[in-house]
């Protein structure tokens, strides 16, 4: 897995990681000085959290159509350069409209992150492999959620929140630099020659089918609707999480900063042993096909998650509070390498940037729609109560349609 080079591009998509949600973090952790400062309402800043995913969708599909025409390199590239540049625009920010403009601008700049780390793994690593790989390189999102509680933090209670939005743009120019010096587009030699009895992608997706014939399919569209509920859960964690411990639970902004930390340490060790656990149950029960291993993962786990941050809502006190979110959110990242692993399963290489960048659209719309409603339901409610059980009643009819709707994708005859 780590040889041949493979070892440098997983290290390179492992730190992209950690400087994407690093950055996206970045907002949340500050949002009550910013609230403070530019005099903005729960509802506005609602809003402002969603207007990156109004950027951020859009573009993880155009991002996944240009991995497949400009290849993963370039296309990561110029991602790293714009996101980059728009997390450090922020300083400029002076109300709540220029806040928005800066955020969807900056949200444009990340969407192609995903889809282009899935291409690369795709380009790099044998079947059997890809899974563990994705939950690994993945695995640096929590990261860096969990170091930008206590980076921005520090950064914005000694010097202003303002300087935080520089210091990790600077970031990730360097990563962008290094990136496009030393990593390689596809690595030498063909990764099916390593591999020549795992082929089953290859050989369940014979000659060249057309990108619009995938978006009909119903696995995509239903493993789109998981994802979907994923992402509502996860951005309902990222954007709110930390206001939610200052308003709601009554801690300073330093208490919260440390402990947001810890459900992000749990979705680290989850989305890392994730694709891990796929693999092994896909090796396990290869009789059964390679999706029966992935809904397994998939649908016992996102169940769980739904569960914890349900009842996360519900308890008395703020370290069972805490620890339901660090659970759910462990649970959560079990899952992630899985959606993924579902279309690089079942769709042709030629089409495997632009399907999971439709796939990941579609379930991004999802931090369009969730931070503004969870705003609105507070303001109007004065409660976080009906958010976290919207949050988890919606993860649980998705992953029980799952198990309905995912199947083998059927070539036409």
């Amino acid at each position: 897995m780590f040889s041949n080079g493979r070892g440098m591009i997983i290290a390179f998509l492992f730190l992209a990681g950690v400087i994407n949600y690093l950055d996206r973090s970045a907002l949340s952790i500050a949002a009550p000085f910013i609230q403070d400062d530019l005099s903005l309402t729960a509802t506005q800043m609602g809003i402002i959290f969603s207007s990156f995913s109004v950027g951020y969708a859009i573009f993880n599909f155009l991002g996944g159509m240009a991995s497949d025409r400009w290849g993963a390199k370039l296309t990561l590239f110029v991602a790293m350069i714009v996101w980059s540049l728009f997390s450090g625009a922020l300083v400029l920010a002076v109300g709540f409209a220029s806040m928005i403009v800066i955020r969807i601008l900056f949200g444009m700049g990340e969407g192609p992150l995903s889809a282009t780390i899935n291409k690369m793994v795709n380009n790099w690593f044998p079947a059997n492999q890809r899974a563990s790989v994705v939950g690994l390189t993945n695995s640096g999102t929590p990261l860096g959620g969990a170091i930008a509680g206590p980076i921005v933090g520090f950064i914005a209670i000694s010097y202003g929140w303002r300087v935080s939005f520089i210091a990790i743009m600077i970031i990730g120019l360097i990563w962008a630099i290094c990136w496009w010096k030393f990593a390689k587009e596809k690595p030498n030699e063909s990764i099916e020659q390593e591999n020549p009895g795992n082929s089953y992608v290859a050989a369940a997706t014979e000659g060249k089918l057309k990108f619009t014939f995938y978006l009909k399919q119903k696995t995509v569209l239903f493993t789109a609707l998981a994802f979907f509920s994923y992402n509502y859960i996860l951005f309902f964690f990222l954007t709110w999480f930390p206001s939610y411990l200052v308003n709601a639970r009554g801690l300073s902004v330093e208490n919260m900063s440390i402990i947001t930390v810890i459900p992000w340490i749990f979705g680290f060790i989850g989305l890392a042993l994730g694709g891990f656990v796929s693999d092994f149950f896909f090796k396990k029960f290869a009789q059964k096909g390679v999706l029966f291993s992935r809904k397994l993962v998939l649908v016992t786990c996102l169940f769980l998650s739904a569960v914890c941050i349900g009842f996360a809502g519900i308890v008395t006190t703020t370290v069972s509070a805490v620890t339901l979110v660090a659970l759910s959110v462990f649970f959560l990242y079990l899952t992630g390498a899985i959606y993924w692993a579902i279309i690089n399963d079942v769709v042709d290489p030629d089409n495997v940037g632009s399907v999971g960048g439709f796939m990941h659209f579609l379930a991004n719309t999802a931090g369009i729609i969730g931070p503004t409603l969870t705003g609105y339901i507070v303001d109007t409610s004065g409660t976080y109560t009906v958010a976290f059980l919207l949050a988890g009643g919606l993860a649980i009819f998705a992953s029980l349609a799952v198990i309905r709707f995912v199947r083998p994708i059927v070539k036409p005859a």
